[in-house]
């Protein structure tokens, strides 16, 4: 039998790989546990393309014993700690994702590598934005938009980036043991995905293994969790909100905040308020991203003209417009605590908040109960969480009103009506869950939010 590569799982990454694969001329075959009519539709157009697929297929050790493949890629969805994977990789059998096996296809471009809990979004897509209004030749792909690997089927074709501008989140790096940026930025490290890397100490080694593979790192000294690992990376690029005198021993600003201005050790660059999104989190994320484009040489004043023009990310406090004198703001990428406190930090209230989704385990909510007991007039609550959140605001910030729906739909028009009656002026989609009980991705929950938020009663937006 001909050597096979086996691709594991037929999501959009899964996909991805499998076509990277044909093109680099191995026999590929798809493994995927389900058995949709969707996933018969996708599996249906790779066999098209000369691509075997089986469906309803669970990840078991008979599968690699039928198949003796010659390596084996994951998508992200799969657990890198799944037994028999770890079984494969005790038999020196090659596993890796998507994005390790993109990287062997693009490692001659040079890469700057973004990844962090919170902001890594903003960030890559204001980097290629920066380097993009440059000149450059600079996609983003990896977790945001784009496939690394589809990317990499450009580059077969003839494209030649000046530079990549991929995110990278944790799920990708623990099997991309390779993977290793020209640049590595690294925005802040908060309790996530804990149910599938166990702490956060686990969590944060993965994390900084991308760090410590980069040639230059650039870090968020404003980061507690971050700046516990400053011995790692002596010449680390750090940037800060404050002042460069406020930071302590052993770390020095490359880029810092001085009277309004965008500061390195030579002197100004450009005013802190150039970039017009509102929130402390995106002086962070402008900092982090002027420093990278500084190390891929870009001027400040080149900088400076490429922040006025970045319009932001859609789904990360993406205002919608006024309806009835209530604005609406969709935030439906806040997919855990940290990050919906940064909508509620960023916004005035009182406000209408709507949160709710599949729950992440492991993480502290405390500190978002304490915003929503400052912010909010009420909060409306949706979907496999909800009833739970209901029981602990109960507890936490009694005073809060606390409503139920089952989803967005019957949410979204009720919490129109309670604004008006309230005079509630903003109503905040800020999630603090995954999507994953009601939609395929915070995307999708993100769209579905702004279609409702169009349907409501005539007024200026």
């Amino acid at each position: 039998m001909a050597s096979t590569t086996a691709v594991i799982g037929l999501g959009r990454s899964g996909m991805g790989a499998a076509r990277l694969l044909k093109a680099l001329h191995h026999d590929v075959c798809v493994f995927e546990s389900g058995q949709t009519p969707q996933l018969e539709q996708r599996a249906a157009i790779l066999r098209r393309e000369g691509i075997d697929v089986e469906l309803g297929q669970p990840l078991q050790f008979q599968l690699f014993q039928r198949l003796r493949p010659d390596a084996v890629v994951l998508s992200p969805g799969v657990r890198w700690d799944h037994p028999v994977l770890i079984d494969l990789r005790a038999q020196d059998l090659p596993v890796f994702n998507e994005m390790e096996l993109a990287w062997h296809s693009l490692k001659d471009h040079p890469w700057i590598g973004i990844t962090g809990t919170n902001g890594k979004t903003t960030i890559t897509t204001l980097l290629g934005h920066l380097l993009r209004q440059s000149g450059c030749d600079a996609p983003t792909c990896g977790n945001i938009g784009t496939l690394a690997t589809d990317l990499a089927m450009e580059c077969r074709k003839g494209r030649r980036p000046d530079w990549l501008v991929v995110e990278v989140s944790s799920f990708q790096i623990e099997a991309s043991p390779s993977l290793a940026p020209r640049i590595g930025i690294w925005s802040n490290l908060t309790p996530d995905h804990l149910d599938r890397h166990g702490s956060l100490a686990a969590y944060g080694a993965i994390k900084a293994s991308l760090i410590s593979r980069s040639d230059i790192q650039v870090l968020n000294a404003d980061d507690p969790e971050l700046r516990t690992r400053r011995s790692h990376w002596p010449q680390a690029q750090w940037v800060t909100c404050g002042p460069a005198a406020n930071l302590e021993p052993g770390i020095s600003a490359a880029l810092a905040v001085e009277d309004g201005m965008v500061a390195s050790p030579q002197g100004p660059l450009f005013p802190v308020d150039t970039l017009p999104l509102p929130g402390k989190h995106n002086v962070s994320n402008m900092l982090l991203a002027t420093a990278a484009a500084l190390k891929v040489g870009l001027l400040p004043e080149q900088i400076a003209a490429g922040l006025r023009c970045f319009p932001g990310v859609p789904h990360r406090l993406e205002r919608l417009g006024t309806c009835q004198g209530i604005t609406y703001f969709n935030d439906s990428k806040a997919t855990n605590f940290e990050a919906a406190c940064t909508a509620l930090d960023t916004l005035d209230g009182p406000l209408l908040l709507l949160a709710g989704g599949r729950a992440k385990q492991g993480c502290d909510p405390d500190r978002w109960f304490h915003r929503i007991a400052d912010k909010a007039a009420a909060v409306l609550l949706y979907g496999e969480a909800a009833a739970a959140f209901a029981q602990q605001l109960q507890h936490a910030c009694p005073a809060v009103p606390r409503l139920q729906e089952p989803g967005l739909a019957e949410a979204v028009p009720r919490a129109h009506a309670l604004a008006l009656e309230q005079g509630v002026t903003t109503v905040l989609l800020s999630p603090a869950c995954a999507s994953f009980d009601q939609y395929p991705g915070f995307e999708a929950r993100g769209d579905h939010f702004r279609s409702l938020v169009q349907q409501l009663p005539s007024g200026s937006r």
